[in-house]
């Protein structure tokens, strides 16, 4: 066991980029939705120099087209999933809608409206680094393979890849996976946390693809895999969507730590100085802390049942001192 982990411990400073192939033509098919602006946020927040809208390439579009894109994901409960109306709602989107209110203050931005534009695990990145999304809000690990094609904003939540595995065939070991069929959602970093596993650990692992997290929980239920690895909010989100929660074990052992950020162009300074800034002031003016107690303290919708998960102490510690670090050495 000690030599696994060792080599695990190796193989976690090598995972590579998630792949830009495969574009889901399902996301890239529908239509997007488009929000028209609410009021302006009160003056004072955000301030921008002017030179800046011209060396900004997202500023400028935003400014000329008088409308921001927003990647959103469809069922990654509570960050970013879709209500009964088909309309995105959750933990990440509320940061975003803030955002945007913060935006709306900046000249020549005060009409700007919402474009929701749906992503997948696969998708999310390519279309952040096209432009064809101005902002990602979903569920994405802020990495440093990851930042050398997109840009993150200051890290807002903390989660950690877990194994889950049915009570009735039980996974609480490493160990006890080798030689197994596992099963984890494409694109992610928990996919390159399995593959680095049996490259540098010898796990022999048979890795199983699913679509999105839903696609990945039927495989698992199906017996074709004895355990997801997913981060471990998000598998928490899934036990409370209409599941029997008491069917599922998760894992004490972390298999990584996920810093999660909003995800937009690479290379646009003055962008993620707005986007880290709004940010920080959500955190440190009481917002955060009343959106986590309705997202992760709260029944909720539609299911009306609780994640009942405590804020992360690190996650205290750094509404207060923000960053955008990627190295897990950050987040102890």
């Amino acid at each position: 066991m000690r030599g696994v982990l060792r080599a695990f411990g190796r193989a976690m400073g090598r995972l590579a980029v998630a792949s830009m192939v495969g574009m889901a033509g399902s996301a890239l098919a529908q239509s997007p939705s488009v929000e028209p602006a609410a009021a302006a946020a009160p003056a004072g927040v955000l301030s921008v120099p002017e030179a800046e809208f011209k060396t900004s390439p997202t500023l400028a579009k935003l400014r000329a087209s008088g409308v921001i894109t927003l990647g959103h994901r469809t069922s990654s409960l509570p960050f970013s999933y879709l209500d009964a109306r088909l309309e995105p709602i959750g933990f990440t989107i509320d940061l975003c809608r803030r955002l945007v209110d913060d935006l709306r203050q900046l000249p020549g931005l005060r009409n700007l409206t919402i474009r929701w534009m749906p992503v997948t695990s696969a998708t999310r990145m390519p279309m952040a680094a096209n432009g064809s999304i101005d902002l990602e809000c979903g569920t994405t690990t802020n990495t440093a393979e990851r930042a050398r094609m997109v840009g993150f904003s200051v890290t807002y939540f903390l989660a950690a890849s877990r194994l889950m595995s049915r009570r009735e065939q039980p996974i609480t070991t490493l160990d006890e996976l080798r030689g197994q069929p596992v099963v984890t959602t494409i694109g992610t970093t928990s996919m390159q946390l399995l593959q680095a596993l049996n490259r540098d650990a010898g796990m022999r692992l048979r890795i199983l693809g699913g679509l999105d997290d839903v696609d990945s929980v039927r495989l698992l239920d199906s017996g074709r895999a004895v355990a997801f690895a997913m981060d471990d909010v998000l598998l928490r989100g899934l036990m409370t969507d209409g599941r029997d929660a008491s069917a599922y074990v998760i894992g004490d052992f972390a298999l990584s730590v996920e810093p999660y950020g909003l995800m937009f162009r690479k290379g646009d300074v003055a962008f993620k100085r707005l986007v880290d800034a709004s940010l920080t002031r959500t955190f440190r003016s009481g917002e955060y802390l009343a959106l986590y107690r309705r997202w992760f303290e709260s029944p909720v919708p539609p299911v009306g049942q609780s994640l009942n998960l405590p804020l992360h102490p690190v996650m205290r510690r750094l509404l207060e001192q923000p960053t955008d670090a990627s190295e897990p050495s950050a987040y102890r």
